[in-house]
């Protein structure tokens, strides 16, 4: 397991190299290259950047697919290509998001992936929560005696029965 982590970090680079080329030869603009490991296991790195078109911007897509493809990297899927104001290229450990100015400045991909020292905090914290809670829970059912399955159905509680008798259909007499 160890010798398969040690090698995708060159592989890694290599792809990085070769988008930012891409990206680069294309013209676009703003170009971000953000690294999400510390922030999800969905990807190791994510590329932002920007068209000044629509046309632009399925340019700027193609050529990091036909240069990746190039490179020996197999793209796992393009979306957007139709409407061509966000199209995300997916090449596995690194996922480019090439989109208009107005789209990327609307959606704000930078703030919501970008680890900051106080995000890394918060992360932390919630993680720690989030591994001691289920724990808990299962601790306090077993103390109470109950079965996770019983509480999760959650019976509703007893009605009581009224004294007063319902009424019958209303008559005009």
């Amino acid at each position: 397991m160890t010798a398969a982590k040690s090698s995708r970090p060159p592989a890694r680079a290599a792809l990085v190299k070769t988008v930012a080329a891409a990206l680069d030869d294309m013209k676009a603009v703003n170009v971000k290259v953000l690294d999400v490991r510390p922030v999800t296991d969905v990807s190791d790195c994510m590329v932002l950047a920007s068209g000044n078109s629509d046309r632009h911007v399925r340019s700027i897509a193609d050529r990091v697919v036909e240069r990746a493809k190039a490179a020996g990297f197999r793209p796992i899927g393009v979306e957007g290509e139709r409407d061509g104001e966000w199209v995300l290229v997916d090449l596995n450990d690194v996922i480019v998001h090439v989109m208009l100015p107005r789209v990327r400045e609307f959606y704000a991909l930078e703030n919501l992936w970008e680890l900051t020292p106080a995000k890394a905090a918060r992360a932390r914290i919630k993680s720690k929560a989030a591994a001691k809670k289920p724990a808990a829970r299962t601790a306090g059912r077993a103390a109470k005696g109950k079965s996770s399955r019983s509480s999760a159905r959650g019976k509703a509680p007893a009605r009581r029965k009224s004294s007063k008798p319902k009424p019958g259909p209303r008559t005009g007499r």
